[in-house]
């Protein structure tokens, strides 16, 4: 039985010399963009001359020319069937193309540089990363299958862009309680991550050209990155043993984003007279604080400070939470206490981006939360975080204190270490990695020119004998 084949190819003029040609373009073509797929029969010669009015003699130089091209491959008696491995068709770059990929070189090229991608040493004190291990996979799995039998019984469709309520409402009593922020369900936007949060702020408060925002200097790149993209002209202000220095600020920052619990990658704490200065600020001259409390959770030692969200008199504040930090990063899901005046045009914002986050994840959650879950794991953790930090800090303090000085904090899953004097911390990083060390300057987290240079160190996937035993290669590059 010969195979179907029902292209409608167009033949040229009667006598044209390009009959050929054209055949050839338009088989290929179908070959190339998915139409005819790889294994595909093609009729015989015979009858693909009889169907299209060519001559057989055109039809085998057809087949001939492809396979010889390899687009083809002839099996016998099982007839010429559309190669699985096709050649690669010759790219032609036209003028729009070029210039497309001249205009997106030339935005990247303007964005906050990104730190390479190193791959895992052995021995990694890699940052932002929580211990997996030690996180309740089965329970989760059931809370999981129970949501899914739920969904059973009730078929679920599109959801609320701003999130599931009853998520929303395990977020607001769960930051109330632990970080004393006064808020409803109402008030929060539940998104993929905080590097969602900050794409949706960016997108509502950020005028393309025209508005300046304020971050830390040094600071999260991403988040760098995500108002950069919205047009926004970024200026990187200083940072000391309080924080974030106020009087840095330009005057016409329509928004500043500060991490007051943690400051990244420092590690210092927003004192409680910058904390006001601050807030002073942004009401002074109209302007918005971003709020990003990433790892707040983990404190170990003090009581904490209030956040700017519970401070804040005038609504000025955004409160950005994550639980890529308490959970696993691949969870994927982050939120954004919101003042009243802007939750609409985020929640526009959140449905135009990608309408809603997974509602399995986000029921699965809500349940890990109300249900107490989330309260015990982080109180294990903090403890099992809490060891690996003092232990960092101990041999630091032995075995580096003529190169590095550690930075005071007492939260966080990471602390940095100021370098003494000329050391140079790019060049023992690298060697570190050929001993399969990994440490990281706190130049990639700078713009600009870095002020004070040093190293930063993660504890929150690194084991008490990875960190002994990764220090002690450390020592060996530093030099004597």
């Amino acid at each position: 039985m010969e195979p179907e084949f029902e292209f409608a190819l167009r033949l040229p003029e009667r006598g044209s010399r390009r009959l050929l040609h054209a055949l050839h373009e338009q088989v290929r073509a179908a070959i190339l963009d998915g139409r005819l797929k790889p294994g595909a029969r093609l009729p015989a010669t015979r009858t693909f001359a009889a169907d299209y009015g060519v001559s057989r003699n055109t039809a085998v130089a057809l087949y001939d020319l492809l396979l010889s091209e390899g687009y083809l491959v002839a099996h016998g008696k099982a007839g010429t069937r559309v190669a699985d491995v096709l050649p690669k068709a010759p790219r032609r770059e036209h003028a729009a193309s070029a210039r497309a990929a001249q205009r997106l070189t030339e935005f990247w090229r303007r964005q906050a540089p990104r730190a390479p991608r190193m791959p895992s040493a052995r021995f990694d004190f890699r940052l932002g990363i929580p211990e997996q291990t030690r996180f309740p996979f089965a329970l989760w799995q059931r809370l999981s299958a129970r949501v899914l039998r739920a969904y059973a019984k009730a078929p679920t469709s599109y959801a609320d862009a701003q999130g599931q309520f009853t998520l929303r409402d395990a977020i607001a009593r769960h930051v109330s309680f632990t970080r004393a922020v006064a808020c409803s369900a109402d008030d929060v936007i539940v998104t993929a991550g905080a590097q969602q949060a900050f794409d949706l702020l960016a997108r509502v408060l950020v005028t393309p050209s025209s508005a300046t925002v304020a971050m830390e200097n040094p600071g999260y790149p991403p988040l760098r990155r995500a108002f950069l993209s919205a047009g926004a002209n970024v200026v990187a202000v200083p940072v000391d043993a309080e924080g974030i220095r106020v009087e840095h600020i330009p005057r016409d920052a329509c928004a500043i984003c500060v991490t007051p619990s943690h400051q990244f990658p420092l590690g210092m704490v927003l004192s409680a007279r910058r904390r006001a200065a601050l807030l002073d600020f942004a009401q002074a001259h109209g302007a918005v604080v971003i709020e990003d409390d990433y790892d707040g959770e983990f404190r170990f030692g003090g009581r904490p400070l209030d956040a700017l969200q519970t401070l804040d008199l005038n609504a000025n504040v955004f409160y950005v939470g994550t639980f890529s930090k308490c959970l696993f990063p691949a969870l994927r899901l982050g939120f954004i206490v919101a003042p009243a005046w802007a939750q609409a045009a985020l929640v526009a914002a959140r449905q135009n981006a990608d309408w809603h986050s997974p509602i399995l994840a986000q029921d699965t959650l809500a349940a890990f939360i109300s249900e107490g879950h989330l309260l015990r794991h982080v109180r294990k953790m903090r403890k099992l975080y809490a060891t690996r930090r003092e232990l960092l800090l101990e041999i630091l303090e032995r075995d580096f204190a003529r190169w590095l000085e550690p930075v005071p904090g007492a939260a966080g899953l990471h602390l940095a270490a100021l370098a003494r004097g000329t050391l140079d911390v790019d060049a023992i990083a690298a060697r570190a990695r050929e001993h399969d060390v990994g440490v990281y300057p706190l130049r990639a987290y700078h713009t600009g020119r870095s002020a004070r240079s040093g190293l930063a160190f993660g504890y929150g996937a690194i084991d008490v004998s990875a960190i002994e035993q990764g220090l002690a290669r450390l020592r060996r590059v530093v030099p004597r």
